[in-house]
């Protein structure tokens, strides 16, 4: 990879100088300072409380929302823990205190975007590394990692990380990242974490990294089966109500070096989430766990009666029974997601967009996770990018139809599929 894309472990590089001291957060005078309460607390009281105490200022329940571009030095050298919003906003430490801790990891850097968080996790590597992706990891991310293979020079292999002899063999020496979809995107294929991270770190210096946006902390916890790092794409369940954008990428337990590059390459980049924009996510995080159940809930009850319609031919969900990797996603997982895709049983472009066209409660749109349902045409919309081979290779039909299932009535949502596989 060429110089853009940083090394910031290496001494002399202009990033290498940036760390970044997380500011004192004491508590006001009479009130109770809860961060420490917190981290023995369950997934719902994290949620909650994570990132968050009584302003010491005027006791808002809230964390502020800090606007403010600059801050203030009180002398020479001395701020009160931020002097630009780039580097560090209170606003913002608030969401990435909260993410750490759900994921469990030593800390964590938001970014405007889950692609700007892929960029973050792509500018650890040093120049000339190799890295192995899942086959059918999501439409952008093969956007991304083909530019950089063209542009910069990264060596980037594509496998279908079940087949655990072809990952091993396709280690190299300058191996220096694995990149994990599990669910992926579309096809909700499962990887064995803890297996490719034993492979993985075998490797010297070579990061096991986790996008856990499918499942979000709440169904899945990627750092207790051996990742690296673990990154999301905050617009979707973390926020869960489609109206921001925003990225994060954890560091593992422990690895606060690891901690200290995510932030500075952030910072470097430009690419740190605005504060309106996380205090949103923060918003959201708040109901995670009650949106998470019914979102499964939902799921699973169209999951099946898709699994049994006559006009479906194959449903991708690994809360079936006929899903190759059921067991494995009832191991290393807390629950099976409310993301699913199918396949008709007839295909053809005539009959894929009388479902599109016919669904009502399902707005054709992209992205997933909030509190609507949406549908999408993967080859058409979120894997538009991928070549026509590349789709062929990871196993994305033109018949593909993906489904994000949200907090409806599910007695509504069934209805409406129902009615729109009907062929009249």
């Amino acid at each position: 990879m060429s110089e853009q894309f940083l090394d910031t472990n290496v001494p002399g590089n202009p990033a290498y100088h940036f760390t970044i001291q997380p500011p004192v957060r004491e508590g006001g005078a009479g009130w109770l300072h809860r961060p420490e309460l917190v981290p023995g607390a369950g997934m719902a009281t994290k949620c909650v409380h994570g990132g968050v105490q009584p302003d010491p200022a005027y006791g808002a329940v809230m964390p502020p929302l800090y606007l403010s571009s600059t801050f203030a030095f009180k002398d020479i050298c001395t701020n009160a823990g931020y002097d630009y919003t780039r580097s560090g906003n209170p606003t913002r430490t608030a969401l990435e205190e909260a993410l750490a801790l759900l994921e469990g990891g030593h800390g964590a850097t938001c970014t405007s975007t889950g692609m700007s968080a892929i960029l973050v996790a792509l500018n650890l590597l040093p120049h000339g590394s190799h890295l192995i992706s899942t086959v059918d990891c999501y439409g952008g991310t093969f956007r991304l990692l083909e530019h950089a293979k063209r542009f910069f020079g990264l060596e980037v292999t594509y496998l279908d990380l079940a087949d655990l002899e072809a990952l091993k063999a396709a280690i190299k020496p300058n191996t220096r990242m694995i990149w994990i979809e599990t669910p992926s995107n579309p096809l909700l294929l499962l990887t064995d974490f803890a297996a490719v991270a034993e492979l993985g770190h075998r490797q010297p210096d070579c990061l096991v990294a986790v996008d856990n946006t499918f499942l979000s902390p709440y169904l899945q916890r990627p750092f207790e089966l051996g990742a690296d790092l673990v990154i999301h794409s905050t617009t979707k369940y973390l926020n869960g109500h489609s109206d921001v954008v925003g990225g994060a990428v954890v560091a593992a337990p422990g690895n606060l070096p690891l901690t200290q590059q995510i932030q500075s390459v952030n910072n470097l980049l430009g690419t740190s989430q605005a504060p309106h924009d996380c205090f949103l996510v923060l918003r959201g995080l708040k109901t995670l766990p009650l949106r998470m159940r019914q979102h499964e809930v939902n799921a699973q009850q169209l999951a099946e009666f898709l699994h049994a319609h006559p006009a479906v031919g194959k449903v991708h969900f690994p809360g079936l029974p006929s899903h190759p990797q059921h067991a494995l996603a009832k191991r290393q997982q807390r629950g099976f997601g409310a993301m699913l895709s199918f396949e008709l049983k007839e295909g053809g472009n005539e009959r894929l967009n009388h479902v599109l066209r016919r669904l009502r409660w399902f707005t054709l749109a992209e992205s997933l996770g909030g509190v609507e349902s949406l549908v999408a045409h993967p080859a058409s919309m979120t894997h538009a990018s991928m070549t026509p081979e590349a789709r062929g290779r990871a196993g994305i039909s033109d018949d593909l139809i993906r489904l994000s299932i949200g907090l409806e009535d599910v007695a509504d949502l069934r209805s409406d599929l129902a009615q729109a596989l009907t062929l009249s």
